[in-house]
């Protein structure tokens, strides 16, 4: 199925939607804007499951984002069926979610863990700080922003090959 390529849609995907994935669409929204390409695109973030569904970034998350300079913003959401056919890329926090999520539908080249756009990791996942203390908030928004200079990369490449530049 064939749809329309602008803008190019990007959903950040964790379990609950409270913690990692609104940390990781927050910190890309600045960097996509730091690189120009913001106006071009639709950045959300979703969980695998709803149970948080309408509540605020865990204050732990805020607070960790709010201390690296950027914006605590968003409302936690369970991904839906919809979104298969919305979004041009799904990034994932852990490789629970990557299954979860082709399983679910999204097409498996659409689907990528975050951390694959850091060329110095160590591990693949980013570890869900919701049961630990502060370090581990502190430590998903550093692993977070050094995937993001790749996962710009990446986008602004799809971008340019939308348009035919490429």
């Amino acid at each position: 199925m064939s749809r329309p390529r602008a803008p190019y849609r990007i959903i950040f995907i964790c379990t609950g939607n409270i913690c990692r994935s609104p940390a990781a669409e927050n910190i890309f929204r600045e960097h996509a804007r730091r690189a120009g390409i913001l106006h071009e695109l639709e950045i959300d973030s979703a969980g695998t499951g709803d149970w948080h569904e309408g509540e605020d970034p865990d204050h732990r998350s805020a607070d960790a984002l709010c201390e690296a300079g950027y914006a605590a913003d968003g409302r936690a959401r369970g991904l839906r069926t919809a979104d298969f056919a919305q979004h041009d890329l799904f990034v994932c926090m852990d490789r629970s979610h990557v299954r979860d999520v082709v399983a679910r539908g999204a097409p498996r080249e659409r689907v990528m863990l975050v951390r694959h756009f850091d060329e110095l990791r160590d591990h693949d996942d980013v570890p869900d700080p919701y049961y630990g203390g502060r370090d581990g908030f502190t430590e998903m928004i550093a692993m977070l922003e050094a995937a993001m200079d790749g996962l710009v990369a990446r986008v602004r490449a799809d971008l340019e090959r939308n348009r035919g530049t490429a």
